[in-house]
């Protein structure tokens, strides 16, 4: 399978899990590239929310702490910004915070923007990986490169034993490249 593929897979896949729901921006209508990724998961499962990424990340973490596994989507890593408070002071102190008794897992999917056919500038095609590798403690952090390591990223995502949260970071020009 090819990265596109690959997406779509472990995205079917996620989506035939009783507690999983995706919610972000064009997870439900066309928009930007992860809209694709998502167009075989039902309808049901989704919950298309508007631009408001620190509201977004605060409900996602409410339906992480009420026993569902959410899918938050960020179509560009520079979006994600916008949700720093509730992704590193809560999420990723909430085990802290709580002495183990808040453990919310929260599958948190975002792009590095793509510069190909179009460049989309200096503010949406950023690459923060090591940045957010820094400041998360508890959220593990992941780059997705090769292909065939996307649906195994995805699937410990969602089956790992602590129950931790993890940020997939994917690349934009390789929806079209690899």
């Amino acid at each position: 399978m090819n990265y596109l593929e690959s997406l779509i897979y472990s995205m079917e896949w996620l989506g035939k899990k009783t507690d999983t729901v995706f919610l972000g921006q064009s997870v439900k209508y066309s928009g930007n590239a992860i809209y694709n990724t998502l167009k075989t998961v039902p309808d049901e499962k989704k919950l298309e929310t508007p631009v408001f990424e620190d509201l977004q990340m605060g409900l996602s973490i409410g339906m992480a702490l009420d026993g569902f596994v959410p899918i938050t989507c960020y179509p560009r890593f520079d979006f994600l910004i916008l949700a720093c408070n509730q992704l590193i002071n809560h999420l990723d102190k909430i085990r802290q915070m709580s002495k183990n008794q808040m453990t919310p897992r929260v599958i948190i999917r975002t792009s590095i923007g793509s510069k190909n056919p179009l460049d989309g500038g200096v503010q949406h095609t950023q690459d923060y990986t090591e940045v957010f590798k820094l400041m998360c403690s508890e959220i593990d952090v992941v780059m997705l490169d090769d292909p065939k390591d996307i649906f195994p990223k995805f699937q410990k995502a969602y089956e790992r034993k602590d129950s931790k949260s993890t940020l997939l970071i994917e690349h934009g020009d390789y929806y079209n490249e690899k």
